[in-house]
C-alpha cells in the first residue's frame, strides 16, 4: 500500500488549527505579574508534528535565500527551527540564553557562525528583548544577522526596538489574526 500524503493546509486553516489546539480559557499569571483568562500554550502546536510540518512549510518560503544556517533560540525556537531545516536543507545553530559552563562552554551550539549569514527563528515575541540579546551575541561571534522570522507576533507593532538593532521581524501570524480565525472555529 502506498502511504498517502497528507494535504497540505492554507494560511487560514492553519491559523484556525493552532488556535484551536493552543489557545486555553481559565485564569492564568503571566510572566508580567498580571492575570489573564486566556493564555497561548505555544508548546501544544510545537509538539504536534502535523502542525509543526505545516507552519515549517508556511514559514519555509520565509526565509531570506541567502541564509547559511537557521539560528533556533532556546527552547521554543529549537523545534520551530528543526523543523524548517528539515524542509528546507538548511542546517541549525542552537542558540543559548548563555553559554553552558561545562563541555564546549558555547552559547551557540552546531556549526561554527563566523562571517555566515544568521536567520533568527523563534516561536513567540512579544517585546523582542530575547532576540536583541541574541543577535549581539552572535553578532559578537562574527555572524551576520537582518532577519528574526516567528510563528506568533504578539507584540502589537511593538517592534520597534527589533529594528532599531538593525533585524527585519518576519511573523507567520500575529495575534490578532489568531484570534480571528478562533472566532470561525467550529470549537467556539
Amino acid at each position: 500500500m502506498e502511504k498517502q500524503t497528507p494535504k497540505s493546509i492554507t494560511k487560514s486553516e492553519l491559523a484556525q488549527q493552532v488556535f484551536d489546539c493552543a489557545h486555553l480559557t481559565g485564569s492564568f499569571l503571566l510572566r508580567s505579574g498580571k492575570t489573564s483568562t486566556e493564555y497561548f500554550d505555544k508548546y501544544q502546536f510545537e509538539s504536534n508534528p502535523k502542525l509543526l510540518a505545516e507552519i515549517a512549510r508556511h514559514l519555509s518560503p520565509l526565509v531570506p535565500k541567502d541564509t547559511d544556517y537557521l539560528a533556533a533560540l532556546e527552547m521554543g525556537g529549537i523545534p520551530i527551527a528543526t523543523a524548517i531545516s528539515l524542509a528546507t536543507g538548511i542546517p541549525v545553530v542552537f542558540v543559548r540564553k548563555e553559554a553552558k559552563d561545562y563541555g564546549t562552554c558555547k552559547f551557540a551550539e552546531g556549526p561554527p557562525i563566523g562571517n555566515k549569514k544568521l536567520c533568527l527563528i523563534e516561536d513567540v515575541i512579544t517585546t523582542g528583548g530575547q532576540v536583541i540579546i541574541s543577535a549581539q551575541d552572535l553578532r559578537t561571534d562574527g555572524a551576520h544577522i537582518d532577519t528574526v522570522l516567528c510563528v506568533i507576533d504578539r507584540s502589537e507593532g511593538q517592534t520597534q526596538k527589533i529594528k532599531d538593532a538593525g533585524i527585519k521581524h518576519i511573523s507567520l501570524f500575529t495575534m490578532a489574526e489568531l484570534k480571528t480565525a478562533g472566532d470561525r472555529s467550529p470549537v467556539n
